[in-house]
């Protein structure tokens, strides 16, 4: 078996660019549409959409990975980071700290060249566990004189996916690939966006924390070509096609250096990101309406639940509410939540959920 880097022509890339630039166009067309419908929001809802865009990347992009994380942390950590509460709010998971500091770090300086220092940072970042700490090397390209390999199946059985460059390689692997990064912004951003993440994927520079940096990486070539952040989330979506993202990768990395077909498959995803970031600017305005309508209108109790639901996004309050999860919620007694669940259902700002099980749920009415 050959693996892409092994091949004498690495890594010099080809595609048919007629066949896979339709998509990057489409997407930019998409990308400046968006900015103008964001245009129109107030500063307060720009922020609030760029937040929920935020969270569901580091949600997503851990969940790739295997790790999932909570929301609220998630949202509390970057809402900290970013100084935006007056009172630091508590997170429960250190790991939500960590993912939330690479996704300011993303849009904050994704105009900045990248450099070898920024990468191990964000790694450093993002492994925070005290055990995977001392296993590993953290903050610094990988040393381990054991293969690089991606592999499944019980102990024994292996199957072996991929294995990438040894470890003494990885340097200059990655000298080559940061220079490229840099010098290639004359590339389509949905084009580039796809190499730099096939191409940091198959060097594997890092112990752990791969997947996570290689689709920031991902993300900082969409936002250079717009000269501002890149409004979506493209984990959201990879994680909504996980077994085909892996199938792609895992065909490309084995394949030539053609790599069209791989290329075709991401900038389409790409596409439908931010298809997907439209739908999240318009969740946004619905929440903005949904408050004008109803404002003054709930109790303490009330606003505290409802907020809380529609801070989950288009994914919605998993479940919906319960009389129950409202008791706990607000800690008052059963009376109590089924009185303001039904004045709730009266005025419209909730509507019964459809295949709710036995007990009666409830999910937010947008306009």
């Amino acid at each position: 078996m050959q693996y892409i880097w092994q091949r004498k022509e690495w890594p010099n890339f080809t595609w048919d660019t007629d066949a896979v630039e339709q998509n990057a166009y489409a997407y930019a067309l998409d990308a400046s549409s968006l900015v103008g419908e964001v245009k129109h929001l107030s500063d307060i809802e720009k922020t609030d959409a760029l937040i929920d865009l935020m969270v569901s990347e580091a949600v997503k992009t851990s969940q790739i990975e295997g790790e999932n994380l909570d929301r609220e942390d998630v949202r509390s950590s970057i809402r900290n980071q970013l100084g935006l509460n007056k009172e630091p709010e508590t997170v429960g998971d250190p790991k939500a700290n960590g993912v939330a500091a690479l996704m300011i770090s993303v849009r904050d300086s994704f105009s900045e060249e990248l450099t070898k220092e920024r990468l191990c940072q964000w790694q450093d970042q993002i492994i925070v566990g005290r055990y995977e700490r001392s296993k590993m090397d953290v903050g610094r390209w990988r040393a381990n004189i054991e293969p690089m390999q991606i592999v499944s199946g019980a102990i024994g059985k292996e199957k072996v996916h991929y294995e990438a460059p040894p470890s003494s390689q990885v340097p200059e692997e990655m000298l080559l690939f940061i220079k490229w990064f840099n010098d290639s912004r004359d590339i389509k951003g949905a084009v580039r966006a796809g190499i730099a993440h096939l191409y940091f994927e198959s060097i594997h520079p890092f112990s752990d924390g791969n997947g996570r940096i290689g689709r920031a990486i991902s993300e900082i070539a969409l936002s250079q070509e717009l000269g501002h952040p890149a409004l979506l989330s493209l984990s959201t979506t990879i994680q909504g096609r996980r077994h085909e993202y892996y199938d792609y990768l895992s065909r490309a990395s084995l394949g030539d250096l053609d790599i069209t077909e791989w290329l075709l498959w991401f900038t389409e995803l790409v596409l439908e990101s931010q298809i997907q970031a439209k739908d999240q600017i318009a969740y946004v305005l619905s929440k903005v309406r949904y408050w004008d309508r109803y404002t003054n209108l709930f109790n303490d109790r009330q606003a505290k639940v409802l907020n809380r639901m529609l801070r989950e996004g288009i994914e919605g309050f998993k479940g919906g509410i319960s009389a129950q999860k409202y008791m706990k919620m607000t800690n008052c007694s059963k009376a109590t939540a089924t009185r303001d669940l039904v004045e709730l259902l009266n005025i419209e700002a909730i509507k019964k959920m459809e295949g709710g099980g036995r007990s009666t749920s409830y999910v937010v009415r947008l306009l």
